[in-house]
């Protein structure tokens, strides 16, 4: 199959779901059967863009669907100012727009909600570091601006902020209920024509001639011509299978999760002490930070102490019930940039893994499908190819 580049102003284009002239079509010679390994919210979305571009595409999950770090992700929709170097903010961004132009394709169907975000903090130096990001951003063209006091509590009704040194709301920022976005993206998918199969472990790779001719399972073969590794903190497993390295690190994050409130948010709330959010089925996710908590237990008792200490800020918590708990392992490569695209000197084998990858999976679904389907390198995604870990 040919290789080819198009503008990157195109390839953003076709990123927000803009049809460009040449390049949305299939190539001849381009790979029928593409087999996906994982079931979380980015399988789900490369399932419903490539079963939509016409391939024939079967979806391979190890446990059950959204069951892995999907389930337990806070999934915030953001660029936000850690976001950084300028090409992963702009990566991000674009990931933004794309939900937003998937928002609008399947109008009504996603469990999302905008509204952006609110941020702040309570004393220095925090706060004067926090100006200067916001600050960055906005020199970037991030619609974000700083806030006092009066706007943070009339944007956020019910929240108690205490001392506010720097505040700033993040204007088009979103959240999703990551499992619900996932059940919706693999029905479009399945019906569309995509196999979804589970449970269905991968444990091992067919191969003839140096291609992949067909992904094992414990339950009998998948015939292939593309294998996309999409299973999250299992990727270092199965991509070693076809002789790729992938490395990840620990990553581990705790959720408290309530049971369904009346409406209380607006918006994702990022205090000092507590990050919290609420879904559209009314139940508020809380969690301490996104870059791996200290802790791992989670257990009942555990949650009840933070609801209480999040409860400084959002007092209803404090007479609201902990409905669950969980502890997740986010898929976060070791230099924490994500890892997307073919494996070195194949085009048989797709890698996909990275920690934001509710923010980016729509986005990177559709660069995945013309990188597959057309041969076409996407330039956004030149800094973050497999190849830099060929050891």
């Amino acid at each position: 199959m040919s290789e080819r580049r198009i503008p990157r102003r195109a390839l953003f284009q076709l990123a927000l779901g803009v049809t460009v002239a040449g390049v949305s079509r299939r190539l001849s010679g381009a790979p029928a059967r593409i087999v996906i390994a994982g079931g979380g919210i980015i399988g789900a979305n490369l399932a419903y863009r490539l079963a939509k571009r016409g391939a024939a595409v079967t979806l391979l999950e190890r446990t059950r669907p959204a069951s892995g770090a999907t389930a337990n992700s806070f999934a915030w929709i953001n660029a936000t100012y850690s976001k950084q170097p300028r090409a992963y903010f702009e990566l991000n961004r674009l990931g933004i727009e794309a939900w937003q132009q998937l928002d609008r394709e399947i109008a009504g169907e996603l469990p999302l909600r905008w509204g952006g975000s609110v941020e702040w903090y309570d004393g220095q130096p925090r706060a004067s570091e926090f100006r200067e990001e916001v600050r960055h951003h906005q020199a970037w063209g991030y619609p974000t601006h700083l806030i006092d006091e009066t706007t943070l509590r009339a944007l956020e009704r019910h929240i108690q902020p205490g001392p506010v040194a720097a505040a700033a709301h993040a204007e088009i920022e979103g959240a999703v209920d990551p499992v619900g976005a996932t059940e919706v993206m693999l029905a479009r998918a399945a019906r569309l024509g995509a196999h979804i199969i589970h449970p269905a472990e991968v444990v091992g790779i067919d191969e003839r001639s140096g291609r992949i001719r067909a992904v094992r399972t414990a339950t009998g073969d998948v015939e292939a011509d593309v294998l996309i590794v999409a299973c999250g903190t299992d990727t270092p497993r199965v991509a070693a299978m076809a002789g790729v390295r992938v490395p990840l690190k620990e990553s581990p994050g705790v959720l408290v999760h309530t049971a369904p409130m009346p409406a209380t948010l607006e918006r994702v709330v990022l205090s000092p002490i507590a990050h919290m959010k609420q879904k559209p089925d009314g139940r508020i996710v809380t969690g301490s930070g996104f870059g791996g908590t200290p802790t791992t237990d989670a257990t009942r008792e555990a949650g009840e102490r933070f609801l209480k200490t999040a409860s400084r800020v959002l007092p209803v918590l404090g007479e609201t019930a902990v409905e669950k708990v969980t502890l997740g392992y986010r898929p976060l490569p070791v230099d924490e940039f994500p890892v997307i695209g073919f494996a070195p000197g194949r085009r048989d084998v797709y890698i996909t893994v990275m920690h934001s990858g509710v923010t980016l999976s729509p986005l990177v679904a559709q660069l995945a499908a013309v990188e597959i389907l057309d041969g076409v390198d996407a330039d956004p995604l030149t800094p973050y190819r497999p190849a830099r870990f060929k050891s």
